[in-house]
C-alpha cells in the first residue's frame, strides 16, 4: 500500500490553504426499500424514520473528521432511491417528497437527491405520477432535489419522456418564480445516469445499490489551475502528467475522508467521486483551467480539445489513487457556479452550441444554465433530447439542468446565490421543434449498444 509521506502531507495542506481544495461533499446513499407499503401514511413515516436513523450521526461525523484532518468538508447530503420505485401504490408522491424534507431537515444535511424516475425505456404510472408532481414537489420543499433518466445507450431515448419534462422544467420555474426559477436549479434530466453519483442535483440510491453507503465527491480546480501554472508553454503530454498526478492527490484526500467516514458512522464505503465541481470563488474554475492551457477565453476554439485533455486525465489521475472511484469523476462546467464560464458567457465567447459541444468530451452536459423565460417547453425538451443523443451514442452520462428564468430576456441575470451563483441568460434558437417534439415514441438504441 502506498504510504503518504511527510512531502505529500505538505503539498495536501498547500492544497487547502491557497488552492481551494475540498470535499465537496459526504452523501450517504439510502435504499427506501424496506418502506414500501400501500398505506401512503405509513409509508411516509417509514421513510422519515429510516433516514433520520441511518443519518442521524452523519452530519457530526462530517464535522469531526473536517476538524481532525483539516480538510473543508463543504456539504453533507443524503441520496435515497429513486423515489418512483417506492410510490406505485399511493396517489400522492409529493407526501413522499416532503417526508424527504422534513427528514433532510431533522439531519442537519444541505440536500436530499432521489425523488426521481428512470424512464429510459417506458413509464409506468407510478413514474408518470411523480414526473407529473416535481414542480410541486420543488416548490413545496427546501432540501429535496429531483432528477429523471430519459435515455440510455442500451434503451435508447424515450422521446415521450423528453416530451414531458421539457413542460416539467417550464412548470417548475414558473412554481418557483418568485425565486427566479430556483426549483430548476434542483432538478437534472439524465442520459446514462449512474447509480452512484454523490453531487446533487442528480444524486439517488440506485436499485442495484445496497441498504446503505457513504460516498464522497472531492474537488479542487484551483488545485489543477495552480499545478499547470508550472509548466507553462509544456507539451501537451506534460500538461496531461501533470493533472494527473495532481488528481492523483486530490483522491487520495477524498479516499481517506471516504474510509474514515464509513468507519465511523459503521457504513460501507461506496466511491469516490473527483469531479473538478467549480464554485462561484476567484481561484475555483474549471474555465480557468482550460485558459492556462492557452486559450484567450473559455468558448475560443480549442476549448473543447483542452477540456477532452483535462476530463481524461482527471479520470485516469483518479483511478491511480483508489479502486473505488465512481460516480462521474472528471470536470462539471455549470455556467452559474463558475466565475470563468460567466463571465465567458457574459462576453459572448460561451454559446449554447459550444457548450453542447463540450459535453461530448466532460463528465456531465448542460448544466446551470439560464435562458429566457418564454423559451417554449417544446424548444426545452429539444434542448434535452439533442443532450441525450449525446449521452447514448457516446456510451457516456450527458445531463441538462437548465432554467428558463421567469420574466428574464437574453442579458439578463438570475441569482442563485451560494454555491449556485449567478448566470447571464443566454439566447436559444429561435426556430421550433414542437413538430419534432410531438412525434413521440422512442429513439432507437444505437447499433453498438448491442454488445452480447
Amino acid at each position: 500500500m502506498h504510504m503518504i509521506n511527510t512531502s505529500e502531507i505538505l503539498e495536501t495542506l498547500q492544497m487547502i490553504d491557497h488552492q481551494k481544495l475540498d470535499v465537496r461533499t459526504i452523501t450517504m446513499g439510502i435504499s427506501l426499500f424496506s418502506c414500501v407499503t400501500d398505506d401512503e401514511k405509513k409509508l411516509c413515516d417509514n421513510i422519515y424514520d429510516l433516514i433520520t436513523r441511518r443519518a442521524e450521526r452523519l452530519v457530526q461525523v462530517g464535522r469531526d473528521i473536517e476538524r481532525e484532518i483539516g480538510v473543508p468538508i463543504v456539504n453533507k447530503r443524503i441520496s435515497v432511491t429513486p423515489a418512483a420505485l417506492v410510490t406505485g401504490a399511493i396517489h400522492d408522491p409529493v407526501k413522499v417528497a416532503r417526508a424527504m424534507d422534513r427528514a433532510a431537515k431533522a439531519t442537519g444535511v444541505d440536500f436530499i437527491g432521489g425523488y426521481s424516475a428512470l424512464v429510459q425505456k417506458a413509464m409506468t404510472e407510478a413514474d408518470r405520477r411523480l414526473i407529473e408532481s416535481i414542480p410541486e414537489a420543488l416548490a413545496t420543499t427546501d432540501l429535496v432535489c429531483s432528477s429523471v433518466n430519459v435515455g440510455s445507450t442500451r434503451a435508447g431515448i424515450n422521446m415521450d419522456a423528453v416530451r414531458l419534462m421539457g413542460d416539467v422544467v417550464k412548470r417548475t420555474a414558473e412554481a418557483t418564480a418568485d425565486n427566479g426559477g430556483l426549483g430548476c436549479a434542483k432538478l437534472v434530466v439524465f442520459c446514462n445516469a449512474v447509480e452512484d453519483n454523490p453531487f446533487m442535483a442528480g444524486a439517488f440510491h440506485g436499485p442495484g445499490e445496497g441498504d446503505c453507503a457513504v460516498s464522497v465527491g472531492v474537488s479542487g480546480p484551483g488545485v489543477v489551475k495552480v499545478a499547470l501554472e508550472g509548466v507553462k508553454d509544456a507539451p501537451f503530454d506534460e500538461v496531461a502528467e501533470t493533472i494527473k498526478r495532481t488528481a492523483f492527490h486530490i483522491t487520495r484526500v477524498g479516499q481517506l475522508v471516504a474510509r474514515e467516514a464509513s468507519r465511523r458512522l459503521e457504513v460501507p464505503f461506496g466511491i469516490v467521486d473527483l469531479s473538478l465541481a467549480p464554485t462561484p470563488a476567484v481561484g475555483d474554475s474549471v474555465a480557468a483551467i482550460l485558459e492556462e492551457m492557452g486559450l484567450e477565453i473559455c468558448g475560443a476554439h480549442g476549448t473543447t480539445a483542452a477540456l477532452a485533455l483535462l476530463n481524461d486525465a482527471v479520470k485516469k489521475g483518479g483511478v491511480m489513487a483508489s479502486s473505488h472511484v465512481g460516480g462521474l469523476s472528471g470536470a462539471f462546467i455549470p455556467v452559474s457556479e463558475d466565475i470563468g464560464m460567466i463571465q465567458a458567457a457574459q462576453k459572448g465567447a460561451l454559446s449554447l452550441e459550444k457548450l453542447e459541444a463540450m459535453t461530448c468530451v466532460c463528465s456531465v452536459g448542460l448544466d446551470m444554465i439560464a435562458v429566457p423565460g418564454d423559451t417554449p417547453a417544446e424548444t426545452v425538451a429539444a434542448i434535452i433530447a439533442d443532450e441525450a443523443a449525446i449521452g447514448m451514442v457516446n456510451n457516456k452520462t450527458t445531463a441538462v439542468r437548465l432554467i428558463p428564468a421567469p420574466g428574464k430576456k437574453v442579458g439578463d441575470n438570475v441569482e442563485f446565490g451560494g454555491l449556485l451563483g449567478h448566470a447571464p441568460v443566454i439566447p436559444v434558437r429561435e426556430y421550433s421543434a414542437a413538430a419534432f417534439i410531438h412525434r413521440g415514441g422512442r429513439i432507437p438504441a444505437p447499433l453498438h449498444s448491442l454488445r452480447n
